[in-house]
């Protein structure tokens, strides 16, 4: 247990609790570790058969990592800060993705950005019915990152890239929809649910008792409307960020595009498509930490994090302001990279 991070023991069951309310458990590098050691931990331990993963505080389960201390690490001339906390959260993302153990989310609230990347790479996923979801990253100058195109990579590409571009919280419905979640459960009953996961655990046959939980507690959701409303655009071409912006960005439902970093979305919209055809997370990782190396120490990170997380002042002046200026030969090439 650290003063961001519960770590216990429940019967059978790991519990990693996110310990940081005042700031949306918002990921720090103690608590990317300490997850970390956690897992490897329990990963050759018999007493411990699933982990379940949850946010302690009213307002969510995570806000994403903690890019304000990167912001500062990158501004003070130690760019190398940066480049260490993006590689121990991926590092982190990849062993839960890949943990031979059983692993539960159960969120609640904002689950973005990190959050996702915690919760997301899962094998068992609930989410309570007024949990929010997003990967708001092009608004502070970065890309869809934690290995969260693995996961997207299974909807449709114009689902996938409406939700990483614009950046838009979308409810749980559209979450099931867009594999981020599996089970909606009532938020009334997040108690029973973390009982039954912790009886499930102490079962005989773990996975099938949380397969069991799952049918049992998933309640019904309202319709899929912002993946509806994505789907008027599944004609367009999704490979050419100019029109996405001309013709997607002039939908009020996803005018956010429009105040996005233009590098940010050059960026999500080939490192997703990449991502696209990578059959092992580890492969979409290794792309994520090259793309986070570059463009941490882009202009438009220090900018975006200060207009959104510092100042709060909404006002980015991205460098550059126009899509045809980015550099788009540079992130080709970062994305090509083996």
């Amino acid at each position: 247990m650290t003063g961001q991070l519960d770590v216990i023991r429940d019967g059978h069951l790991g519990i990693i609790a996110l310990n940081r309310p005042e700031a949306i458990n918002a990921l720090s590098l103690e608590m990317i570790d300490g997850i970390t050691r956690a897992l490897e931990q329990w990963r050759d331990d018999d007493g411990i058969r699933a982990v379940l993963f949850e946010g302690r505080g009213q307002r969510g389960f995570c806000s994403g990592g903690d890019v304000r201390a990167v912001r500062q690490a990158v501004i003070d001339g130690q760019p190398g800060g940066g480049d260490a906390f993006f590689a121990a959260e991926y590092a982190m993302n990849g062993l839960i993705a890949r943990y031979h153990k059983p692993t539960v989310a159960l969120v609640h609230g904002i689950v973005m950005g990190g959050g996702i990347g915690i919760a997301g790479h899962c094998t068992f996923r609930f989410a309570t019915t007024e949990a929010r979801f997003a990967m708001p990253e092009a608004a502070i100058g970065f890309f869809c990152d934690v290995g969260v195109n693995f996961i997207l990579a299974k909807a449709p590409l114009h689902r996938a890239l409406a939700f990483a571009m614009s950046g838009v919280p979308v409810g749980v419905a559209d979450a099931l929809t867009l594999g981020l979640t599996d089970c909606p459960i009532d938020p009334s009953r997040i108690d029973a649910v973390r009982a039954g996961i912790a009886a499930a655990a102490d079962g005989p046959r773990v996975e099938a008792g949380l397969a069991a939980l799952m049918q049992a507690e998933m309640v019904p959701t309202s319709d899929a409307v912002w993946c509806a409303a994505a789907d008027r655009y599944a004609r367009v071409d999704w490979g050419d960020v100019g029109e996405i912006m001309r013709v997607v960005g002039a939908d009020a439902q996803f005018a956010p595009l429009q105040e996005r970093s233009p590098t940010s979305l050059v960026a999500i919209a080939a490192s997703h498509r990449a991502a696209r055809g990578m059959a092992d997370i580890a492969d979409v990782l290794a792309l994520d930490l090259r793309l986070a190396r570059h463009l941490s120490r882009m202009p438009d990170f220090a900018e975006g994090v200060r207009a959104v997380l510092v100042d709060k002042d909404q006002r980015p002046q991205w460098q550059p302001r126009r899509l045809e200026e980015v550099d788009r030969a540079t992130i080709a090439a970062i994305v090509a990279a083996a």
